[in-house]
């Protein structure tokens, strides 16, 4: 190995382990499955890359040659087998499409049973038996690069846009295994094909841990959505219906606990529709998400707050009979809600949306109130707040 080799190959082990330090430092951050499995991911393959290299013998000098070479001639096909198996988590349709499960499945437990036996074949065999090995190994990677590259194309054809990406990477696979067993059997290529295949090596990683990192994040929204639908706003994230009423009741005994009055505020938006015809049918999730952004920023994140439908905002304060936290809140609400916005219509003009709405506030002894009741009320004194003519809003305050 020349100084050049030395210089490329080092490089490339220092990128790898860089993006090992990273893979790991985001598991222990996201603790989640898929985190683990790109940090696992990066570890293995990156490891099986380096071995091919030769630098680890300079690396390790006491490393005994018969372990460098059962390595060299396994854990490449080990690790193809890790990555294969992780592409039938990551594609998710392994159990439902035939075509994608057998592609996995047979490359998974072909390139396991070839790694083991090639480990065995390599202990058991002379030192001049290896190149031949690496050979054998080198081809065995290099004709199972089809499989992925079929259950890829099969899952494009089923919708996933992802996998575009994912059979772009493979690519670059083409090019690690070409050029790293090149260089594992010594051949001669130049320093430009060393550099080339470095690169691609540390390519081929990073895109494949981005590309796992965001299906997980895409999963992890779908399953987000998918608990919104039971009981929260897919728009807002607010709870609503059902839900909201059991938090309102929450605060309600919460409040008895501690003594205290619970009072519901309730913002009807009456126009959220009116953009509809000019600005498109979907922005009022807009408007939505914006308004209920700034109702969060306006009431606080101790204080519970709801949709209790698309128009009906929710709010509940609990204070002591003599605190003004109400009216000062209510103050703040008018001022921040009324405020104009901007939503973007379907052919990206913005057109400005002026919020027309009514506030009321009804204000309850907690120990004895009824949450159902105490949001309808407050529900009917911002219907009664609501002027009928554009560009006002009042609020209507009513403490029994």
């Amino acid at each position: 190995m020349n100084a050049t080799e030395l210089v490329v190959w080092s490089a490339m082990l220092g990128g790898l382990a860089t993006l090992a330090a990273f893979a790991l430092a985001d598991a222990l951050a996201r603790r989640s499955l898929a985190s683990w499995r790109a940090a696992l991911f990066v570890g293995v393959v990156g490891a099986a890359c380096v071995l091919l290299t030769g630098i680890t013998t300079i690396l390790f000098p006491g490393l005994p040659p018969k372990v460098i070479l059962v390595l060299q001639n396994s854990m490449g096909l080990l690790s193809g087998a890790l990555a294969l198996r992780y592409l039938g988590f990551w594609m998710g349709v392994a159990r439902e499409d035939r075509v994608v499960r057998t592609s996995i499945g047979c490359g998974v437990f072909g390139l396991a049973l070839a790694g083991c036996t090639m480990a065995v074949l390599t202990w058991i065999g002379t030192p001049e038996d290896a190149p031949g090995l690496l050979a054998t190994t080198a081809v065995i990677n290099g004709g199972v690069i089809v499989l992925p590259v079929i259950a890829l194309l099969r899952a494009i054809t089923l919708g996933d846009r992802l996998a575009r990406g994912m059979l772009a990477n493979m690519g670059l696979l083409t090019v690690v295994v070409t050029g790293l067993y090149a260089r594992g059997l010594n051949q001669d290529w130049g320093n430009l094909v060393w550099v080339l295949t470095a690169l691609c090596t540390i390519s081929f990683l990073m895109a494949g841990t981005y590309l796992g990192l965001r299906r997980d994040r895409l999963n992890r929204r779908l399953e987000r959505l998918a608990r919104l639908a039971e009981g929260g706003d897919p728009s807002t994230g607010l709870p609503k219906g059902s839900v909201l009423i059991s938090k309102v009741d929450d605060a309600f005994w919460r409040s008895a606990r501690r003594h205290q009055e619970c009072t519901v505020i309730c913002l009807y938006l009456r126009n959220l529709y009116e953009l509809a015809e000019t600005a498109g049918h979907n922005v009022d999730l807009q408007i939505l998400a914006a308004m209920s952004a700034r109702m969060r920023r306006s009431v606080g994140f101790r204080n519970v707050l709801g949709l209790y439908h698309p128009r009906c905002f929710i709010v509940v304060v609990s204070t002591d009979s003599k605190s003004r936290l109400v009216e000062k809140l209510l103050q703040r609400l008018h001022y921040l809600m009324a405020k104009p916005l901007r939503v973007t219509g379907p052919d990206y003009a913005t057109y400005a949306f002026v919020p027309r709405f009514g506030i009321g506030a009804v204000s309850v002894n907690a120990s004895d109130a009824k949450a159902a009741v105490v949001v309808d009320q407050a529900e009917h004194l911002a219907l009664a707040a609501d002027p009928e003519t554009s560009g006002q809003t009042s609020w209507v305050f009513h403490q029994p």
